[in-house]
């Protein structure tokens, strides 16, 4: 299927089939980014995007992951490797920004200390922000059509887009956040997928601005299909392996329970062990995903290893609480050879505790 000619009724069809798995009771998935194919890089074409996006699929579901992602491969910009084009990617499209910028205005963002890995904005906004050229449906389309059964499509939570804007249009930060939250909102409808997952990793820096973020992030999720599945990722950062934000679950338990989410998708495996405790205080409507997949370390967890952590989750937060497991973030900074046995590790590793708590 083309991924510009898809007809309203095909992509309907490719809708239809994404029906979210309700066994085992707990699934397995992936959170986004996958490490891009070297022979893409070399030799990028939109039929080579579409066969490397059926080749992360496939890896995935070989190994028994229940809800694989596309390995958002499309997004990845060399010229930004600290975010994976996790940013730029959703910014430069839309209408009222530019891109190019002088001295003033790079000193102007710095100014800000909003963002400390970035030292230079990814967009600059004259006017209203609206949809410019940002295509969400068509990115989707193609993912369906190859994705071989249900799949999660991600998208990165607009209050860490905004963060990273210089902003000349709009009276405060709250009025830019939440013009993007509406353009990024509108992008939801008739997404062909099982899942949608919002992407934050500043706000569990940043406590403080969990009312705003959770009015910004829930303004996207309420314009998600009543039939798809709503998710919100969080973690403290990946950049190069390195932690990024400070803070704990606990300081943000309250902004959790704020979220139209269907679950959580939570990094875990790389945190300390009070963490998980704090989880406890998530509201009951809202399913844990549980990371036991360490991304910012090359070892390959064993499946014992994987089991040992699902179970520790579940003695702390009680049964029927983890709805998911899975990495603690995208894999996009590993070799492909650590991602996939990581991959492999985490379906050996849940079949291995729904084994011991289930036997047969």
């Amino acid at each position: 299927m083309s991924v510009n000619s898809a007809a309203p009724a095909a992509v309907s069809e490719l809708k239809a089939r994404q029906v979210l798995p309700d066994q085992p009771e707990i699934l397995t998935t992936t959170v986004g980014s996958y490490p891009v194919p070297e022979w893409l890089v070399s030799a990028p074409s939109e039929t080579a995007l579409q066969d490397a996006t059926r080749v992360v699929f496939d890896t995935q579901r070989q190994a028994g992951i229940d809800l694989p992602t596309d390995g958002e491969l499309y997004r990845f910009d060399i010229n930004h490797p600290e975010t994976n084009g996790m940013i730029e990617y959703f910014v430069r499209p839309l209408g009222g920004t530019r891109t190019h910028f002088g001295r003033s205005e790079t000193e102007a963002f710095r100014a800000k200390q909003t963002m400390g890995f970035r030292a230079k904005p990814a967009a600059v906004v004259d006017a209203s922000l609206s949809e410019g050229t940002l295509d969400l449906l068509s990115d989707c389309v193609r993912a369906a059509s190859v994705a071989g059964g249900p799949f999660k499509f991600t998208l990165t939570s607009p209050y860490m887009l905004a963060r990273t804007l210089l902003d000349n249009h709009y009276p405060d930060f709250e009025a830019l956040l939440m013009g993007l939250s509406q353009v990024l909102g509108e992008q939801m409808a008739g997404l062909p997928c099982a899942c949608i997952q919002i992407d934050e990793a500043n706000i569990p820096g940043n406590p403080s601005d969990g009312p705003l973020a959770a009015r910004a992030i829930n303004t996207v999720l309420d314009r998600v299909d009543p039939d798809t599945e709503k998710a919100v990722h969080f973690c403290f950062g990946n950049y190069g392996g390195q932690v990024i934000q400070g803070g704990t679950w606990k300081d943000l338990v309250e902004f959790l329970n704020a979220l139209h989410t269907d679950h959580l998708v939570l990094e875990l495996a790389h945190r300390p062990a009070e963490d998980l405790e704090a989880l406890k205080e998530v509201d009951s409507r809202i399913k844990l995903g549980i990371g036991v997949i360490d991304i910012k370390v090359n070892h390959i967890e064993t499946a014992d290893e994987v089991a040992a952590r699902i179970e520790a989750a579940e003695k702390t937060l009680g049964p029927g609480r983890i709805g998911f497991v899975h990495p603690d973030c995208g894999f996009w900074m590993l070799k492909r050879s650590v991602a996939d046995q990581k991959i492999a590790a985490l379906a050996k590793g849940r079949d291995l505790y729904l084994g011991k708590t289930n036997p047969s």
